[in-house]
């Protein structure tokens, strides 16, 4: 109305204390967890390495949890667009290191998974201030893949098993070595088209 100041509608924002970011909370917890069942007594206890896969298990589903949470019910948040993915790289990491040190994992297949994890994360914290790099088609059936690969390692399979878990565990190193040049590629043909900062 004429004579009556403006006033900006107010958009509400997501609590940091919400549903989403508790699952992933949950899920750096669990990372220890994990750890530990994973190295009782010789490391290659069948009980014990089917309960660390139990909790993988949980872990990676409450990532799938979170996300879905977030993008569905207005829940994302600047905590959670960093803590996320770095709780996904913690338990990556935590399974990949252990199951080397345990010599279930040839230490290449560590290294080049983690070089490409650590260096996508870099370059998303890199360019956050410009906007979140969305995870690719590619990019979550690179993590998909990773995640069925790793849970199967930790698994006492052997056999026939054990050979299915290597193709699955090779597809996964293509794929994250694929995709990791993709985001690369595409954060340098953005930051090419994007006009100078005012």
């Amino acid at each position: 109305m004429p004579g009556q100041p403006h006033v900006d509608p107010v958009v509400p924002r997501a609590r940091v204390a919400n549903l989403a970011n508790v699952l992933t909370g949950i899920r750096f917890v669990l990372v220890p967890v994990f750890l530990v069942f994973l190295f009782v007594g010789d490391g290659h206890e069948t009980y014990w390495r089917v309960a660390a896969f139990a909790v993988f298990a949980v872990a990676v589903i409450t990532d799938h949890l979170d996300g879905a949470l977030a993008r569905s019910y207005g829940m994302v948040t600047e905590f959670g667009t960093l803590a996320d993915p770095i709780a996904d790289k913690a338990l990556i990491g935590a399974a990949l290191i252990g199951l080397s040190m345990l010599g279930d994992l040839p230490w290449w297949v560590t290294v080049v998974i983690l070089v490409r994890e650590l260096g996508v994360t870099v370059l998303r914290l890199a360019v956050l201030r410009h906007g979140v790099i969305p995870a690719s088609r590619g990019g979550k059936l690179k993590t998909l893949v990773q995640a069925v690969a790793i849970g199967l390692f930790v698994l006492p399979l052997s056999g026939a098993w054990l050979t299915g878990a290597w193709v699955i565990m090779l597809a996964a190193v293509v794929l994250t070595v694929i995709t990791g040049i993709d985001y690369f590629v595409s954060a340098f043909r953005d930051s090419r088209g994007r006009p100078a900062d005012r």
